[in-house]
């Protein structure tokens, strides 16, 4: 669970409502995953999919099972999409029976909302022109609502998929494309080494890429609870955003396909390896805001707490629109100066009971399509 408390939903609406203007301002065409989502289901194949997913659930027990499936059939398109993600409570089912409906208090859910779903790069990823529908801890109904989006939404027809919810663990949030060809995958607490193994053969056989990262980030100072898109942004063609614990002790292992399978290097300081596979002299960092050694999130327990205190504090997990364009909370003061004093502009966006979710920007949506990258300039590689 994300959330460390129940959000003001008023005001991060407002703030997300600003969120996405400040994106249309920007030329950025915006999809909302409500509105795919109840066009999805208007194809059986889509009910059938996500209604799957909810019943699975092991608490339900036989009798209130039964139930809820016929609930959830009689349910139009509108409705069904609304209560899979706000959930349902005992007292708002009236068709509830059994001895397992019957121990739950009033306000205990036969269907889990998903707040959560706010984060949309969790549970979804595009590499290339192909999208990865991941396996996220814990959040295996968002990532299935995300592939029936994907799967079954005219405007998504014939899209190719790299992964699918229910293999091995893997975060949207710990991928990045770092370069054409090259793509970073982080392995914590949020991706398995085995998810990050099946999306590296998934993402060699499709032709993308050409060399994948392997990033340590359980292993980094003061990182182990974090998804690698917020302990890294990549800011610019040869620009990266990270706080100063973190990027001068994480680790890579930079991987490439052979013949006779995949070839693992030595462990490699995560900033060197990235410059190597990018075919740049060395990476640019900006340092966050944050002072070292300030203690952890005034939250204290739950997320975020024990490592400079999460993305309340550590201003990382920004949202990357073009070349040195980004976009940030207006709240990270320090950070924000120093990218601009960089040369790199902030769009600013407000972000007060947003960042309490602990997730930037960047966590909060999932690029469809965007504008090709250019590689590095060859005559500058060989410089």
């Amino acid at each position: 669970m994300l959330l460390n408390a129940m959000p003001w939903a008023e005001r991060a609406q407002q703030e997300h409502d600003a969120f996405t203007q400040a994106l249309r301002d920007h030329d950025v065409e915006v999809l909302y995953l409500t509105e795919l989502l109840q066009d999805a289901l208007e194809y059986a194949p889509a009910r059938a999919q996500v209604t799957r997913a909810v019943l699975r659930d092991p608490k339900l027990g036989e009798e209130l099972r039964d139930r809820l499936a016929a609930h959830l059939d009689g349910l139009g398109p509108e409705e069904l999409s609304q209560l899979l993600i706000m959930g349902l409570a005992r007292d708002e089912f009236r068709g509830g029976r059994g001895a397992v409906f019957g121990l739950l208090d009033a306000w205990d859910y036969v269907i889990d909302p998903l707040p959560n779903l706010v984060f949309a790069r969790d549970s979804s990823v595009w590499i290339g022109d192909s999208v990865a529908c991941t396996s996220p801890p814990g959040r295996t109904v968002e990532a299935e609502l995300a592939e029936a989006v994907f799967e079954h939404h005219p405007m998504f027809a014939g899209t190719k998929r790299l992964y699918e919810p229910g293999l091995e663990e893997l975060a949207g949030g710990d991928v990045l494309l770092l370069a054409p060809g090259v793509v970073a995958i982080g392995i914590g607490c949020q991706t398995a080494p085995a998810g990050m193994e099946r999306l590296a053969r998934r993402a060699f056989d499709s032709g993308f890429a050409h060399t994948v990262l392997a990033v340590l980030t359980s292993a980094a100072e003061n990182a182990a609870a974090e998804c690698l898109d917020t302990l890294c942004t990549l800011a610019g063609p040869d620009t990266v955003l990270m706080r100063p614990a973190v990027a001068y002790s994480l680790v890579a292992r930079t991987i490439t396909q052979r013949s006779d399978g995949l070839r693992l290097s030595h462990p490699q300081p995560f900033l060197e390896a990235a410059a190597q596979a990018m075919g740049i002299d060395r990476l640019r960092v900006i340092e966050t805001g944050l002072a070292p050694g300030r203690p952890a999130s005034r939250y204290g327990q739950g997320w975020g707490s024990g490592f400079y205190g999460g993305q309340w504090d550590d201003a990382g997990n920004l949202l990357v629109l073009g070349p040195e364009t980004v976009v940030s909370y207006e709240r990270n003061v320090l950070t924000n100066g120093r990218l601009e004093d960089a040369g790199i502009e902030v769009i600013r966006v407000p972000g007060g009971e947003l960042a309490g979710f602990r997730g930037g920007p960047r966590a909060m949506c999932c690029p469809v399509g965007r504008e090709p990258a250019s590689m590095p300039d060859e005559n500058a590689r060989a410089a």
